[in-house]
């Protein structure tokens, strides 16, 4: 029995002692200011933006993003939501392609995201941030305002 016993603490000790890995919500390595590489992105049908900055703020597991830039024809954008990392419907503003946004996360470095327009899917992608959190990637596939194939694969660097 005794020895028993000092099994079973041993086992729960090393249980606890564990880092709790995807069982807790991870680290936002996404918070702060990422500047795009357009020389690295690609976007079907295009063009690119000529410039976009995106800033994350995160408290908890509640993420705020404003997206601002100079679209291909010049023209001043900016682009907000605020969610959870819930795999929920948010609010997502500025953008004449979705009006919604969902998040949830993958593991501590990716995220999987939903965005609809008027309820229908219209990108269904990921958003992944590399291991030393210098660079992020989000890609993503769906249809244009026009129904067509749509395919983006954006670049961003921390600043």
């Amino acid at each position: 029995m005794t020895r028993t016993f000092f099994v079973v603490v041993a086992a729960l000790a090393i249980v606890v002692g564990m880092p709790s890995g995807s069982m807790s919500q991870p680290a936002d390595i996404v918070a702060g200011t990422w500047a795009l590489n357009v020389s690295k992105s690609k976007m079907t049908p295009g063009p690119l933006p000529k410039s976009q900055t995106r800033t994350y703020e995160v408290t908890g597991k509640h993420m705020k993003s404003v997206q601002k830039g100079i679209d291909a024809e010049g023209k001043p954008t900016l682009v907000q939501f605020s969610a959870n990392y819930d795999g929920k419907d948010y609010p997502y503003t500025g953008s004449p392609l979705w009006d919604t946004i969902a998040i949830r996360w993958v593991d501590d470095y990716t995220a999987s995201f939903v965005q609809k327009k008027n309820g229908k899917v219209a990108l269904t992608g990921k958003r992944v941030v590399s291991k030393n959190g210098k660079t992020m990637t989000i890609s993503g596939k769906g249809t244009n305002a026009d129904g067509k194939p749509a395919e983006i694969f954006l670049v961003f660097e921390k600043r």
